[in-house]
């Protein structure tokens, strides 16, 4: 089969490797200037690996990439390592991932023992269905109790949802804590470097990756799927969309008025950003990766904290790869709408970096040498109650039309791992 793919990230790519060794002819159409997606990367003119623009690593359970990365050799460049991670609570650094440390978070023992086992049955139960059936809000409460519910989870749910918080079901949360190992993975050269790598099997293979080419619409010829890029109608026996769900009906406005349409335009989601900040010294002394930050209200502003997450790659991750530099992340979930997309990046940049001195009273602003800013209005998918119920199929109603997105790797969270999963899952579907 002659068959397009909408999208060089790794949902795409992914699909292009199993589809090429199967032996179909695959187009890939990238509107940006390089692969990747939401995992790309970035690179200093000082650094001799590149830089994910939003934070990224891997599980030890990851299986999906795991695998991927063995087929494409490279698995021996895969590095895991313990990370620290902590919570900032009353000023001060706790402990975050399972380890001895959880004996000394600030609860009572009765608390603290309820805060255990609750987490315990979530890291060990396999049945996520009936959790979908309540929010994370109500199950924690009962469940985990008021005390651990407040002054952990309360926050970082508001922080990450804003106030659709106490909407989101117990499966997301679920899937979160499940995947979770205590080692996290980065690979040699950067996240980039695995995507070129997986790129470069693809064109091995025959498959032909056009950069710069955004689609323009997806119609169709006959019974066939046909593409418009660059002005070009290209007719395919099968095409592959990961887009956003917005640009999903844009392209295809065939869909617009289905059933699948709707079921499209009814999936929510939020958008994500990242002030990266090459600094000359340590932020974060203590040695922590990953610090969870409170949030009080939905609104930014309100709460002590500009943003939701600050994390030091350096603290897990050579500095000498990235010329001596200490690299620190800030980022945050935001609507697309909210005001962190209207202001410029030295605005945001400023409006960030103004909480850097409570991490570390010694924090100079001579201590940024370069800032970066990355935004993207689509990066998580909102899932409430009976999520699965609501999810469209990867086939669309269109012949020969699919669509793999973030929004439908659920119950999973977005990341890496269930983006190859559900490119090879779309592949299969193609095919049989």
């Amino acid at each position: 089969m002659k068959i397009g793919i909408i999208g060089a990230g790794v949902a795409g790519l992914s699909a292009a490797w199993d589809l090429l060794k199967a032996g179909h002819e695959v187009r890939i159409f990238e509107a940006g200037d390089a692969v990747g997606g939401l995992a790309s990367g970035f690179r200093d003119e000082t650094w001799n690996w590149s830089l994910e623009k939003f934070y990224h690593h891997w599980f030890e359970s990851d299986s999906h990439v795991l695998q991927l990365a063995h087929e494409l050799g490279v698995r021996d460049r895969l590095d895991f390592r313990r990370a620290k991670t902590s919570y900032w609570i009353d000023g001060k650094l706790w402990r975050s991932e399972i380890s001895p440390s959880a004996l000394f978070l600030p609860l009572s023992p009765l608390a603290k023992l309820q805060f255990g086992l609750a987490g315990a049955f979530i890291k060990l139960t396999p049945f996520w269905k009936p959790l979908e059936r309540v929010t994370a809000h109500s199950w924690l409460m009962r469940y985990m109790g008021a005390p651990g519910y407040e002054k952990f989870f309360r926050p970082l749910l508001i922080g990450k949802f804003g106030v659709d918080y106490d909407k989101v079901n117990m499966a997301w949360m679920w899937a979160r804590v499940k995947a979770r190992t205590l080692k996290l993975g980065n690979f040699q050269g950067g996240f980039q470097a695995f995507l070129e790598a997986l790129a470069e099997g693809v064109r091995q293979r025959g498959g032909q990756i056009a950069l710069n080419s955004p689609v323009e619409r997806i119609d169709l010829e006959g019974a066939n799927p046909a593409l418009t890029v660059g002005g070009e109608r290209i007719i395919f026996d099968r095409v592959l969309s990961t887009t956003s769900p917005s640009l999903l009906l844009k392209l295809a406005p065939r869909l617009q008025n289905t059933s699948y349409g709707d079921q499209v335009r009814e999936l929510e989601s939020i958008g994500g950003l990242c002030v990266v900040v090459a600094l000359k010294q340590q932020l974060l002394s203590d040695g922590t990766y990953w610090l969870n930050l409170p949030a009080d209200s939905p609104e930014r502003r309100k709460n002590r904290f500009p943003f939701l997450a600050l994390v030091e790659h350096t603290n897990l991750f050579d500095r000498a790869d990235y010329g001596g530099d200490h690299l620190i992340y800030m980022g945050d979930y935001v609507p697309a709408e909210h005001e962190y997309f209207r202001m410029s990046e030295e605005q945001l940049f400023e409006r960030f970096a103004a909480a850097l001195p409570t991490f570390n009273p010694a924090f100079k602003p001579d201590w940024v040498r370069r800032f970066w800013v990355f935004r993207a209005p689509y990066a998580q998918p909102m899932p409430f109650l009976n999520h699965s119920e609501r999810i469209p199929p990867l086939a669309t109603p269109l012949p020969g039309l699919y669509w793999a997105s973030m929004s439908q790797v659920y119950p999973w969270d977005r990341g890496t791992n269930f983006a190859v999963e559900i490119g090879r899952r779309a592949a299969v579907q193609m095919m049989r």
